[in-house]
């Protein structure tokens, strides 16, 4: 790490503490030239793959567009926060582990709907209607009967 002051290569980590909720290292170090001592902080790079939209176009993960269709299919409905927030970090635990540089958003629908069965019925049924997009009751029926499987 260079030296913001002098800009000399050498400098010496003198102490080391991690934050209270472990998301960043902080560091104090000493130059070895001047002697003055300065912080860094380390944080974890994370970079989620590139999702591919139905239409072929290419868009960067957006966890606001995750966390909104939850929150849409689980209008009005009994699912604590924590809960929601789980099923979110499970589908970008997904995403991180992904070999792939791209995922498909249908791929993450279908988390997506993995989840909502596990947490409500109900919303799992709204977000599903509109995911798959039903011509007629007939497969809204289906649905409902596989959830009641």
């Amino acid at each position: 790490m260079k030296c913001p002051f002098c800009g000399h290569a050498d400098t010496q980590v003198v102490e080391t503490r991690e934050s209270d909720d472990g998301l960043f290292v902080r560091r104090r170090r000493r130059c070895a030239a001047c002697d003055k001592r300065f912080t860094t902080y380390e944080r974890p790079e994370v970079t989620f793959p590139q999702v591919v939209k139905k239409d072929g176009r290419r868009v960067d993960y957006d966890p606001a567009k995750l966390r909104a269709s939850f929150a849409l299919a689980l209008r009005k409905r009994p699912v604590s926060t924590e809960r929601l927030d789980a099923a979110v970090a499970r589908i970008e635990e997904k995403l991180l582990v992904e070999p792939a540089r791209e995922v498909s958003a249908q791929r993450i629908g279908e988390w997506v709907m993995e989840e909502l069965r596990q947490l409500d019925q109900v919303a799992y049924v709204r977000f599903a209607s509109v995911y798959r997009s039903f011509e007629d009751v007939d497969a809204f029926r289906r649905v409902i009967d596989e959830v009641r499987r």
